[in-house]
């Protein structure tokens, strides 16, 4: 949908006006999300011989009641921030790979698909992921957890959570965790990149646009600028207008 905002009248769409659109589309999708990413770090840096918090919904009712509804999305700030270095660094990648593969996107293999999603996110999360160090920290840090949630700097919001990192941990420490944090996420999004274009392919190929879904060839005689219903609209129109053959010439 906020795509549809920022195309022009002819439906095109320009590289930083995606990326704007992809942006406001992370940061839509963290506010809506954000209370169980609260929830699964506090579960996570809690005591495990004494838990402070016995399930997700027992940790939701614990923080609402003892933190306010507000604590709930401490931390979501870094969180809105980050994901516009993180949709930048993305799609930065995405317009350049025809320029590092040398040959356009559509001649991509599904091993390049996996290879673009993995360098993708790779770049993405090493330039968001200071935004990350915050929020986690902002997420445990609370007066109702032993040791204020064993956070290595005590702060009073984002800002100050920067400078006391850095100053205690250098500017190195907003990227402390960085490489378990790739581990995950990249081979995440090099499958979800290659499922994707993958799936994509058997759309069009099921729809008629092309020849078949292990490539993008282009189906000859195919107005690819037909909608999918309009494409089998002309088909149908196709088959019932050309004249049957006879049993002999068959």
């Amino acid at each position: 949908r906020l795509v549809i905002l920022f195309t022009d009248e002819l439906g095109h769409i320009s590289h930083w006006r995606a990326i704007m659109a992809g942006s406001l589309a992370g940061m839509v999708a963290t506010v809506v999300t954000y209370p169980t990413d609260v929830i699964k770090t506090r579960l996570i840096v809690q005591n495990r011989l004494e838990p402070s918090y016995e399930g997700i919904l027992h940790a939701f009712y614990k923080i609402y009641h003892q933190e306010g509804l507000l604590a709930l999305y401490r931390g979501v700030s870094p969180a809105i921030l980050g994901a516009i270095p993180f949709s930048a660094g993305s799609f930065f990648v995405y317009i350049n790979l025809d320029k590092i593969w040398q040959e356009p996107i559509v001649h991509f293999t599904p091993l390049q698909n996996f290879i673009n999603g993995c360098v993708a996110a790779g770049v993405a999360q090493t330039l968001s992921f200071p935004f990350e160090t915050v929020k986690r920290k902002m997420q445990a840090q609370s007066p109702w957890l032993p040791h204020y949630g064993a956070v290595d700097v005590h702060f009073t919001g984002m800002t100050d959570c920067f400078r006391q990192t850095v100053k205690n941990k250098g500017v190195l420490g907003l990227w402390s965790g960085l490489t378990p944090s790739l581990l995950k996420i990249v081979p995440y999004f090099g499958v979800m990149f290659s499922t994707f274009e993958f799936c994509k392919r058997v759309c069009l190929y099921r729809n008629g646009y092309i020849e078949s879904p292990l490539n993008y060839k282009l189906t000859p005689g195919v107005d690819q600028s037909l909608q999918p219903q309009e494409l089998k609209e002309l088909l149908l129109r196709r088959e019932n207008f050309e004249p049957r053959k006879s049993a002999l010439e068959n």
